[in-house]
């Protein structure tokens, strides 16, 4: 532990303590208290012999959760592999504020279905699913929503199976691979879906190559990159969204701080109703919307 501090100090490790006792938990298979409990405890050859390979991939700046293949998120630990972008905490606000308008949006919907015709069960779909976490997060906590996770990625799919598998809401996630909401729309579901929960690549082009090494050389960059001005993606996310959302129903999507002006005005020329959610450090991070109600 000693050396592994010390050396990811020297290297420029931004969290070195920390990273330490996380792959070395990760080797020795106990929690990091566990590491405390029995820290007279050596290392069999091979366990050195890893965690020194984990150490100097970590000097190098490669993600921990990839060295792991593990990420929290939600209170659930969920599997990640460079296929996909590793979660962040910050997209957790995403998830509470869908959260919270599952129970509104639910109580509507529930008196809808009593209509002749009304279409049974409340619909989410999460676009740009990645590893499956904002997905699996809403499928542990709204056990009567069916949730459709959307990713242009084969690779990241498969990703986000393995995790709806691990926590028992594979029959109620389904998995599709196609451009933004394109298959829903192909599926005949334009009107019905109640939430759509977005976590798209926001991130300007020109910002890419002064990202951390963490993130810029390791996490895939059609997951980071939001072109120009990084709302390429959502330009062509809303048009789609305002076809498939029911009434009611809402879009949540994830945003980078200082773009929730322009955002503002692209839900406001196509006739949005929207909200900008700041984070705890004070940040845009969430905008809320929804179709505008006329008389």
């Amino acid at each position: 532990m000693a050396w592994a501090r010390e050396f990811l100090q020297r290297c420029g490790v931004e969290n070195p303590f920390l990273d330490a006792e996380v792959l070395l938990a990760h080797v020795a298979g106990l929690d990091r208290a566990g590491l405390y409990r029995e820290s007279e405890r050596p290392l069999s050859p091979e366990e050195a012999r890893l965690f020194r390979q984990l150490v100097e991939r970590r000097a190098r700046k490669e993600p921990v959760a990839y060295l792991t293949g593990k990420k929290e998120f939600m209170g659930l630990e969920f599997t990640v592999t460079p296929a996909v972008l590793i979660p962040r905490p910050e997209t957790e606000l995403l998830v509470e504020k869908a959260l919270a308008l599952a129970g509104e949006i639910s109580s509507r919907a529930a008196a809808l279905r009593e209509l002749p015709g009304a279409a049974p069960g409340f619909l989410i779909a999460d676009v740009g699913t990645g590893s499956g976490a904002i997905a699996v997060s809403l499928a542990r906590s709204l056990p009567a929503a069916r949730i459709y996770a959307l990713d242009c990625s084969p690779a990241a799919l498969k990703v986000a199976k393995r995790n709806a598998q691990r926590y028992q809401v594979e029959d109620r996630v389904f998995f599709l691979a196609g451009d933004l909401l394109s298959p829903l729309l192909e599926a005949g579901l334009a009107g019905k879906i109640h939430l759509i929960a977005a976590n798209l690549p926001y991130i300007p082009t020109a910002e890419l190559s002064s990202l951390m090494p963490d993130v810029r050389c390791y996490e895939p960059l059609s997951a980071l990159d939001g072109g120009p001005d990084g709302l390429f993606h959502y330009r062509r996310l809303i048009p789609q969204a305002r076809r498939l959302l029911a009434d009611p129903g809402w879009l949540l999507m994830e945003i980078g701080a200082g773009q929730g002006e322009e955002m503002g005005r692209l839900l406001a020329e196509e006739d949005w109703e929207y909200q900008i959610i700041h984070d705890l450090g004070g940040k845009q991070r969430v905008v809320l919307a929804r179709r505008k109600r006329h008389a």
